[in-house]
């Protein structure tokens, strides 16, 4: 055992019914570095820091922290061996206070009485620290998921963690809010806490990161020092071979517009969009996180009762006033959250895949199961989804591969335009590429598509043309042949 190590997982190997998700894995990390940890959705990154943790039990291998070896057997022990995670997906407690949700399970005062305000002071401090604009005492779910993954990140780092574990940190929060992030990190790190850092966002590597461990198929395939390697070297270690044609698009000439939008707000977030789509092109929704694109789609797709302002679709104006509305006229929406609005956790593949087409295979309430599975295996084959069988249960795959069941369920509904907000949020570079190949190839089947996206390249290099918005107002919109950063980022802040 190294002493140069502040952490070293040895051997670590887990399965799951059908999926060898760690196989003999080795990853050491070093007392204030920031190590990044890269890899494919399902090469068994959120496993091995989930063993690392406390949530997964490891049939084999030995963790060693200071150089001691620990018997991590649950999240308790994890905490006691000074490990702490901040998860890609948001764990907090939506109907209680920021500060209630930092301090659970370890509230100042006595069980009989917690001492609401030393707990509510102590929150606001932390908060303070790193300078993000959050009250204490705000029930969480009152704030924005950007909000929130900061508070998940204080609460990590409030138990005065050694090993600080971050899985898709700036997944959801603003270029302003990641720079406080990186501060934080730089902070701490100067302190002697270790940084497991895990992203899809290659460009945060050279920003932030000191090494990175490459993942493939649950093994390790190489350890490489930042500034020596470069991102063709490890997208070709992470998928196995060069990736070319990183985004897919041909630019084809759009057809009549197929739905016009005037005036569109719910009362809150979105209060006055206006915007069109054409027949067979892909239109960009740009703009700060706060901006109300997700709000604006919503209420098009009849998720908002107090939606104001005009919707034509094909020339026809129509009264959407609910989901089953916006999918009658064509409309279908993949949400932002997989996990609160898109799938069932705990229900399989199938179930997920044909849960909004059921009247494709229930007749007189008898169940054409072989109807059932052609349809399963279409959107399987389609999006290239990474599963051991259409039965497994859908929370035990990886973000990426769930992400992809979400979006081939909506394309089961046959739309004609279809909404994506955050399409490959959390998804690998591979992933990646395979949604931009399957969006370009609906566009040039006549489908016309409507991203919302906090990436400005796959904005930029994706969308026939951008609309900006900035407080709820559309600002302005770009074309493909002359939209960039700076443009986009002028009336970002309008």
């Amino acid at each position: 055992m190294s002493e140069q190590y502040l952490l070293e997982m040895k051997g670590i190997s887990k399965s799951f019914p059908g999926v060898k998700a760690l196989q003999n894995v080795d990853f050491q990390l070093k007392a204030g570095e920031v190590h990044a940890l890269l890899g494919e959705n399902g090469a068994g990154k959120s496993t091995l820091i989930k063993v690392l943790g406390g949530i997964y039990h490891a049939e084999e291998g030995e963790i060693f922290i200071e150089g001691k070896k620990e018997q991590i057997d649950g999240v308790v022990a994890a905490r006691s061996a000074g490990v702490s995670i901040v998860h890609q997906e948001l764990v907090l407690v939506p109907y209680m206070t920021v500060a209630e949700n930092i301090f659970l399970g370890r509230e100042p005062g006595t069980k009989m009485n917690v001492n609401r305000q030393k707990m509510i002071d102590d929150a606001q401090k932390l908060l303070d620290t790193y300078e993000m604009n959050i009250q204490a005492d705000t029930l969480v779910e009152r704030l924005t998921i950007a909000q929130q993954q900061m508070v998940e990140i204080v609460k990590a780092i409030s138990f005065h963690a050694k090993i600080l574990v971050m899985d898709e940190p700036t997944s959801s929060i603003s270029d302003k809010e990641v720079g406080f992030l990186f501060e934080t990190i730089r902070a701490l790190t100067k302190q002697g806490v270790g940084i497991i850092y895990i992203s899809h966002k290659m460009s945060e590597l050279q920003e932030i990161c000191d090494r990175v461990t490459v993942m493939r198929d649950g093994m390790t395939v190489g350890t490489r020092v930042v500034k020596e390697t470069s991102n063709d070297e490890l997208v070709a270690l992470m998928v196995g071979r060069e990736l070319t044609n990183y985004y897919t698009r041909d630019y084809l000439e759009p057809g009549e517009v197929v739905l016009k939008c005037e005036h569109i707000s719910d009362g809150k977030m979105a209060k006055d969009a206006s915007f069109e789509l054409r027949k067979g092109e892909i239109i960009g929704f740009a703009g700060l996180v706060g901006a109300g694109r997700s709000e604006t789609m919503k209420a098009v797709f009849g998720l908002t009762p107090n939606m104001k302002g005009d919707v034509y679709v094909n020339g026809q104006k129509v009264n959407i006033k609910s989901p089953i509305d916006a999918l009658k006229y064509g409309i279908a929406l993949v949400p932002e959250s997989r996990k609160s609005e898109g799938l069932y956790q705990v229900q399989s593949v199938k179930f997920n895949t044909t849960i909004e087409v059921l009247g494709q295979f229930i007749r007189n309430l008898q169940v054409d199961h072989k109807k059932e599975e052609e349809i399963t295996q279409k959107y399987i084959d389609m999006m290239a989804t990474k599963t051991p069988s259409q039965e497994q249960i859908i929370g035990n795959l990886s973000g990426g591969n769930q992400q992809k069941v979400m979006i081939g369920r909506w394309l089961a509904t046959d739309p004609k335009i279809l909404i994506l907000d955050e399409p490959t949020r959390g998804v690998d570079v591979g992933a990646k590429a395979e949604i931009y190949a399957i969006m370009n190839e609906l566009v040039k089947q006549g489908m016309s598509i409507i991203m919302i996206s906090s990436e400005l390249p796959e904005i930029i290099n994706m969308s026939d043309r951008v609309y900006v918005m900035y407080d709820g107002r559309v600002t302005g919109c770009l074309d493909h042949e002359t939209v960039t950063q700076e443009r986009i980022m002028q009336l970002a802040v309008r």
